[in-house]
């Protein structure tokens, strides 16, 4: 991940040091362990503990200097351990298989990753609640195809986005306990060569359940449900960026992002204000989501296992954790910051003449016995001149100078019709169903 979309947290979880101290924990939990069953002396389990002490540094360069020579990360990761503790050394990695150590260190990693995510998640909020009561009862024009349909408010907005991302933080948690499983069970996973019990006391040091049944490798359907779910939070991110980016359109201009002193929107055109960071975060999100694919792909492994998983998780694992940490940072920045102008708001809901209360009157037309069919012919035929007029002529005087919906409707009964706090009337029952009461 290049550093530009990357945030000091969780860039470390993914860092080689951070990597390979997990490996040596677990395999100091699993000797421990191995040390209480009898099967390696308790002095093996000491001697790595007591270098851990005093010693809490790895040399990346050293390790990778081995592995140039066996080709194999875990065994010159042991190699070099055992150089740094000396002879008790000999009894790391008892009855384990390579797949122990990644996996469960894998686990850890993304469980760690989740936590920052769930924090990520947990500001998003805030900062969406916070705007959704500025706004709950500022009105602006919903729309459908783009195309104005009927008044709704800022607040909803916010509101039906809060409710989005506390849904995605639901599956994110799910997600989180479904990856956080340690796997200790040997070549095969059939615990041939090391007791189960070794699994589960390395399981409770870490963190993780245990995986109830493994091959080589913890099976990635938990990977894939994992990553998907970081693509879905990625496309909530979207939803809302695309939002925003829309409001900001010079026609629309009803919110925009910040613009801070000194900033500049272009290098050829000094007048621009562009929504650059919602934008990038469009952008961000296809980077996330791209994610899943080879996620899923990795679920069918042969047999017992084989690597192909292994170099997609490299890419993936630290890609989309830490692309997804800078974007809801990012967002959370945007929604904190936006600029909303309730004032453009009005102006574009009054912009088409009334045309925002054609259904009312649908209705209205329906229940004093005309027929749905004529209902709709009558306002449509007057709501089609205002559109063509640009909003210049009125639905509402239209409607009332129209003879054929006079006869069924009084005027007084045509105006209550026009009525802008109808439509907000149950604003508050909404937000009690999303924030609580």
């Amino acid at each position: 991940m290049i550093p530009r979309y990357a945030r000091p947290d969780m860039v470390k979880i993914w860092e080689p040091e951070t990597r390979f101290k997990i490996w040596f924990e677990i395999e100091a939990h699993a000797t421990e362990a191995l040390a209480g069953l009898g099967v390696v002396p308790k002095s093996a389990a000491d001697a790595l503990w007591a270098w851990w002490a005093t010693n809490p540094s790895i040399d990346v360069a050293a390790i990778d200097a081995i592995e140039a020579v066996t080709k194999h990360d875990v065994i010159a990761f042991l190699t070099w351990v055992a150089e740094q503790v000396g002879d008790e050394a000999r009894f790391m990695h008892q009855g384990m298989t390579s797949s122990d150590v990644l996996d469960t260190c894998l686990a850890v990693q993304m469980a760690r990753a989740s936590d920052i995510l769930l924090a990520d998640l947990d500001a998003l909020l805030e900062a969406i609640k916070r705007r959704a009561y500025e706004h709950k009862m500022t009105p602006c024009i919903g729309r459908s195809h783009g195309i104005h349909a009927e008044p709704v408010t800022f607040g909803l907005k916010m509101a039906e986005a809060y409710a989005e991302f506390s849904r995605c933080k639901v599956r994110l948690l799910a997600a989180r306990a479904d990856v956080a499983t340690c796997a200790i069970s040997g070549a095969v996973g059939t615990f041939a060569n090391i007791d189960p019990s070794v699994e589960e006391h390395v399981a409770a040091k870490l963190g993780l359940s245990v995986e109830p049944v493994s091959t080589q490798v913890i099976p990635r359907d938990r990977h894939a449900m994992f990553f998907a779910t970081l693509g879905v939070i990625a496309s909530s991110v979207e939803r809302l960026a695309v939002e925003i980016r829309h409001l900001q359109r010079t026609e629309v201009l009803e919110a925009e992002e910040y613009f801070s002193p000194g900033q500049k929107g272009s290098s050829a055109m000094p007048h621009k204000r562009n929504p650059v960071l919602t934008e990038n975060l469009t952008g961000l999100a296809r980077m996330v989501r791209s994610a899943s694919i080879p996620a899923m792909e990795n679920v069918a492994l042969w047999h017992e296992r084989d690597i192909s998983h292994s170099s997609v998780e490299r890419y993936i694992g630290p890609d989309a954790t830490i692309t997804l940490d800078f974007a809801l940072a990012r967002l959370t920045g945007v929604v904190d910051k936006l600029l909303v102008y309730p004032e453009r708001m009005e102006k574009n809901l009054n912009k088409m003449g009334g045309l925002v209360h054609s259904q009312r009157v649908l209705l209205a037309l329906t229940q004093a016995g005309v027929s749905r069919e004529d209902s709709y012919v009558l306002v449509q035929r007057n709501a089609m001149k205002v559109w063509e007029s640009d909003g210049q002529l009125s639905l509402l005087e239209l409607l009332k100078a129209d003879a054929d919906v006079t006869k069924a409707l009084s005027v007084a009964e045509i105006e209550d019709k026009f009525d802008l706090g109808y439509h907000l009337k149950h604003v508050d029952t909404i937000f009690t169903r999303v924030f609580g009461g």
